[in-house]
């Protein structure tokens, strides 16, 4: 059976009734259909946060070519490895929808349209609420709070969720919004703060397979390290110079396979050990402009644990 698009298919008291088609559970079931941004449009680094502002400062510069050969590799491995890829209309006004994730996540009810921070994003709700009208892809409902981004929103497993919040992206009443929402359905929701100097969750946090998580614990508070491991899955400490610049940034792919930037070295060889098949292509000429992977993509679909 399919599902059909509505702007808005949550129910304020809670027991929404999940999607037929579309929907994800977790961030680690098998992978079926994920939605990527667009290249079109990403030809310089923004001043999006501290570390690009400095980067713009010592006259650092996108390597445009370098960047679009390797995003080609990342859909071809999310393809090679049974993900049908589909990819957000693209917006000429709009220079970094590449980051797919930012502007809305998915839910086992429906896609969230978040709320941008930064005033040349906050378009990005268009492409992807055309997009999902165009799929039938329901909206479970829209941020209106504050802001929220994806990167910031995690389902670590069915039934709990970790939203993280710096104040300078997301932030604390989109945040708790949102966590309104996902209690109505019976979830355990745990949100936390952290330092605006990291700029999303998912630099420092990331589900590698159903049990196991890598954590970058110098930057996590002992609560949220707490909290994850009260849902029954394992923390893979990772130090924070192997976290740093996006080591953490990856995308779980089912069935114990992971994907990875070539340069999480660390995090690769600790993945191995653990019999855990590792995709690592090169990404640097992505990365150079503040998002990696995990940034990259927004699953629609992947299989229930």
């Amino acid at each position: 059976m399919s599902d059909q698009f509505s702007l808005r298919r949550r129910n304020p008291e809670g027991g929404t009734r999940p999607l037929n088609h579309w929907g994800v559970d977790s961030e680690t079931g098998t992978l079926r259909d994920v939605l990527v941004g667009p290249i079109d449009n990403f030809k310089e680094i923004l001043p999006t946060n501290s570390i690009n502002r400095a980067k713009i400062r010592d006259g650092i510069k996108l390597d445009v070519a370098g960047a679009r050969s390797q995003y080609e590799e990342v859909l071809s491995i999310f393809r090679d490895t049974g993900a049908t890829v589909h990819i957000t209309p693209a917006d000429p006004d709009l220079p970094l929808q590449i980051w797919g994730r930012d502007g809305s996540f998915m839910t086992p009810w429906g896609m969230i349209v978040g709320q941008m921070s930064q005033s040349w994003r906050r378009g990005e709700y268009g492409p992807i609420m055309d997009f999902c009208f165009e799929n039938n892809l329901p909206l479970f409902d829209k941020v209106t709070a504050g802001c929220l981004e994806g990167g910031d929103f995690m389902i670590l497993k069915p039934g709990a969720a970790l939203i993280g919040f710096s104040g300078e992206r997301s932030n604390e009443a989109g945040a708790m919004q949102v966590k309104r929402w996902l209690e109505a359905e019976q979830w355990d929701v745990c949100v936390f703060e952290f330092d605006p100097f990291f700029v999303h969750a998912d630099v420092t946090v990331a589900m590698i397979t159903d049990t196991l998580a890598g954590v970058c614990t110098d930057a996590c508070s002992p609560a949220v390290v707490d909290w994850i491991k009260r849902q029954g899955i394992e923390v893979m400490d990772i130090p924070y110079k192997h976290a740093d610049g996006l080591g953490l940034n990856v995308v779980a792919l089912g069935n114990d396979r992971a994907l990875m930037p070539k340069k999480a070295v660390y995090l690769a060889g600790q993945c191995k050990a653990r019999g855990i098949e590792v995709y690592d292509p090169d990404v640097s000429c992505i990365t150079v402009a503040g998002g990696g992977i995990h940034c990259m993509c927004q699953p629609l679909r992947r299989d229930p644990i």
